[in-house]
């Protein structure tokens, strides 16, 4: 099932993506979610209705609706670095002993087509495609062979980075957080719909030229692993994203360096999860 927050009116709306139209689950049933947090904190108690709906609830023309981030409010963002071996290489690092965790905040959250804003105070903003896991179920403590059960579903996600902000210091929170550089989407695909997310085509495309081309079958630490590492200090609650990490080929490691520059168009896609396509504009 693939789960979208969009806009087809006034007000925000969870709706089911069936080939080229969107069921408005909120019109269907207005009462039975306020939005997609609480839709995967209770999805045991709704999944049913959801469901049922996406057979018979108000149909939309996907083109003619404006899809949000999927959470347009997560209550955290967090992401792996050096995760990929090219990458790694590729950046001059070593192969990483322990995970290497940093936080996007919350509010540089976007939505799949919405610009990447070039801030006035970044020459350096860079592209990374990356798995994005959603929290379902969460919890603390959560051993690797009941991750899976902690996990709602995938999409797809650029760690959209501000290099000469991140490289500043050894702490990389500021580089990663600016307004509009976590888009993710462009919908939820339901953990069951995915099956094993560890053999899934990741790339990216700037102005039409692939950038990035890997698979998540080359993670360093697979997305149980993760999910057992971050729970250790942390409770993982409904709604929480995983960016899961980018492989070889961002812009940073080109010699000389490719940074994004305002009209450029920057799309990233993971096999069977969408893609978001997105242009570069100048911060006003």
């Amino acid at each position: 099932m693939k789960l979208v927050t969009f806009t087809g009116g006034a007000d925000a709306e969870i709706g089911v993506v069936e080939g080229g139209e969107v069921v408005s689950v909120s019109r269907a049933t207005p009462r039975l979610v306020k939005n997609m947090t609480d839709l995967i904190a209770r999805w045991g108690e709704v999944e049913g209705e959801v469901r049922r709906t996406s057979r018979s609830g108000p149909r939309l023309a996907l083109n003619t609706v404006r899809l949000l981030a999927p959470i347009p409010r997560p209550g955290k963002i967090l992401a792996i670095g050096l995760n990929y071996a090219d990458h790694i290489l590729e950046t001059g690092h070593q192969m990483p002993a322990s995970q290497v965790w940093f936080c996007k905040q919350p509010t540089a959250a976007s939505g799949p087509y919405d610009p990447i804003r070039l801030p006035k105070v970044s020459q350096q903003v860079d592209y990374e495609v990356e798995l994005v896991t959603v929290i379902g179920k969460g919890g603390r403590y959560i051993p690797k062979d009941r991750a899976k059960d902690a996990v709602f579903g995938f999409c797809c996600g650029n760690d959209v980075s501000a290099r000469d902000w991140q490289m500043a210091t050894s702490q990389w929170v500021l580089g990663k957080s600016f307004d509009s550089h976590a888009p993710f989407g462009p919908w939820i695909t339901t953990a069951d719909e995915v099956g094993d997310p560890h053999t899934l085509g990741v790339r990216s495309f700037v102005n039409g030229e692939k950038r990035q081309d890997s698979n998540t079958r080359y993670f360093v630490f697979n997305v149980w692993d993760q999910i057992e590492h971050v729970s250790k200090v942390m409770t993982l609650e409904p709604g929480d994203l995983l960016f899961t990490g980018t492989p070889g080929g961002v812009g940073m490691a080109m010699k000389p360096p490719r940074y994004l520059k305002a009209g450029d168009r920057v799309r990233v896609e993971v096999d069977n999860l969408g893609a978001l396509e997105q242009t570069c504009l100048h911060e006003e």
